[in-house]
């Protein structure tokens, strides 16, 4: 292959594709040049000078448009869109995404290893490099219940898998800062094979996070500050800034980092969670560089942490760039102000034609039918369970952000603050063993005016979450997702007013594109119709109020939980 890559770039041979008249975007030195690029074996075989004499099997006249590398999502979870692999690709490509570093932790919660080897095979046919970082906490942590446990062994045996890059976010901050044993047996696992560790470390500060960071630990997507942010730098940790349909931390991080000058060659670009409805209006990549844009970056600054950034972090080589030899993973520009893509190639073939072609992996029955909660009715949601005489914590939701505070109410208010819709009740109920585990709290900010919203989708053990105005509203909710085997629903006046069915582990739909989408908008539009605050996504928003590493108050199977004391909210846990 070398020979002939020698061959096209001295001239000898022509090229399989060149891309005439265009101005390439270097990333590497960080500007924008006029150039003609001959590809040859999947790979970039020359940059040459626009107008230089070559041969081309196929010629494209690019009349100026910009040729960048293709751009790289340092960071998601493919189950979060709702879609199956082939559809989340699909959607990435459109937007001019040929890498994703995925971490499918979400489905490992419910089907162990036989989830992730699902995504493995359904992803690697996609035309882009599909990277599995392997769960590193499946349960995120002792204090839910998940569908499977998945220990250092497991996960050892997924090691040398196609596509296994490396070991998923280190979410059990404590256990790495404490010794415990099975998660250093992980760490020692990855860091001798010498992979790659994620982390995952929320406002983790001074001597934890030097302690957190000394242990090996290359990466955070969890900041949402600047001095968060230049803390973790500064601790040799590569931020991943993120940008989803919950989590929006950008503007926060890249505005300190533009009015400081601070150097972004350790920044990379990543979504965590994202709707596939979001990313068919805007992408995923594509979105964070146009907001870097519109912030002060210059083009190929943003684009370099697109894209070459992430590929170096993440030890990809010869990808991330347009230079000669490097694999021809190209996206190319209509302009550097809205990054519209005219054209994407992965390993120099056109990759919306390939994907097109595609036929999706049928799911394993085992991948079906997961959804199996204790039998429960309104009464394990019932005001009575709360005493008038007795104050209560509250779970506050914060707009555009996964973060939680603390609020208070007495027990003799409750029942006035649910009726004003300014207070809900929330719960978990275990789904995958039916063991009849239920946690019951009460939410703010959540906005909805009348009756409840129900997820199967609940990071990270992903049980049944459900919150309403009333227990009546709350148990018709979850037993609709019981009837259809999980997904998305919305109550409304005593009645199911609409439900998104999610038939893989009750966290992603085989369904086609475009009716997942509709599904997804209009759920999404009636519960806003129904108060949920614009700011706040009604269901993405909901699943994270389950996820106990994330501060500061959330609420499991096994009761409310204070991640900042690392144990359940006294009379309110197990």
């Amino acid at each position: 292959m070398l020979t002939h890559i020698r061959s096209v770039a001295l001239g000898r041979k022509p090229a399989d594709l060149l891309l005439q008249n265009g101005r390439v975007v270097d990333v590497l030195t960080e500007t924008i040049y006029e150039a003609d690029v001959a590809l040859a074996d999947g790979r970039i075989a020359a940059v040459l000078p626009a107008g230089t004499p070559c041969e081309a099997a196929e010629i494209i006249d690019l009349a100026g448009a910009y040729v960048a590398p293709g751009l790289i999502n340092a960071h998601c979870h493919v189950e979060s869109s709702m879609a199956a692999p082939e559809s989340y690709c699909a959607e990435e490509l459109r937007w001019g995404v040929t890498t994703l570093i995925t971490d499918p932790h979400e489905i490992a919660n419910v089907a162990g290893a036989e989830g992730i080897r699902y995504m493995l095979r359904a992803g690697r046919q996609m035309p882009l490099n599909y990277y599995v970082e392997l769960p590193s906490c499946v349960p995120a942590t002792p204090w839910e219940h998940a569908g499977c446990v998945m220990e250092a062994a497991a996960i050892a045996e997924l090691l040398e898998e196609p596509g296994v890059l490396g070991l998923g976010e280190m979410m059990n901050v404590p256990g790495v800062l404490h010794n415990d044993a099975e998660v250093l047996a992980k760490l020692r696992l990855f860091l001798k094979a010498g992979r790659i560790v994620d982390g995952h470390a929320p406002l983790l500060t001074g001597r934890e996070l030097q302690a957190y960071a000394a242990s090996g630990i290359s990466t955070d997507h969890e900041v949402v500050s600047w001095e968060e942010a230049k803390e973790k730098l500064r601790a040799g940790l590569a931020v991943l800034v993120r940008e989803g349909s919950a989590s929006k931390n950008l503007r926060a991080i890249l505005q300190g980092a533009v009015s400081e000058g601070i150097a972004t060659r350790n920044f990379a670009f990543c979504t965590d969670d994202k709707h596939l409805a979001d990313i068919r209006r805007e992408g995923t990549i594509r979105h964070c560089v146009r907001q870097a844009v519109a912030l002060g970056l210059p083009p190929a600054k943003a684009l370099a942490i697109a894209s070459i950034n992430a590929a170096q972090i993440y030890g990809l080589r010869r990808l991330g760039a347009i230079a000669p030899g490097w694999q021809a993973d190209i996206v190319v520009f209509k302009n550097l102000q809205d990054f519209e893509p005219l054209r994407v190639f992965h390993q120099g073939r056109d990759a919306w034609a390939v994907c097109a072609e595609i036929k999706p992996v049928t799911p394993p029955a085992v991948l079906r039918g997961s959804v199996r909660p204790a039998p429960f009715s309104a009464a394990d949601f019932s005001l009575s369970k709360f005493l008038p005489d007795k104050e209560y914590p509250v779970i506050k939701m914060l707009p555009d952000n996964i973060c939680t505070e603390r609020g208070s109410i007495q027990g003799c208010e409750i029942a006035s603050a649910l009726a004003a819709g300014k207070l809900h009740l929330i719960a978990v109920l275990e789904r995958h063993h039916g063991t009849g585990h239920l946690g019951l709290g009460l939410l703010q900010g959540y906005g909805l005016s009348d009756g409840a919203a129900a997820t199967t989708v609940a990071h990270d053990s992903h049980n049944l979450i459900v919150a309403g105005t009333d227990p009546d509203a709350m148990a018709i909710a979850a037993q609709e997702l019981v009837r259809v085997q999980g997904g998305y629903t919305l109550v409304q006046n005593g009645k199911v007013a609409g439900t998104v069915p999610l038939n893989i582990c009750g966290l992603m739909s085989s369904a086609d594109t475009e009716n997942l989408i509709k599904s997804l908008e209009n759920i999404a539009a009636l519960a806003h119709a129904q108060g949920v605050p614009k700011n706040i996504d009604p269901f993405v928003s909901l699943s994270f109020m389950a996820l106990p590493v994330i501060p500061r108050l959330r609420i499991t199977d096994m009761g409310l939980f204070d991640v900042d004391k690392f144990q359940f909210v006294e009379g309110m846990g197990a």
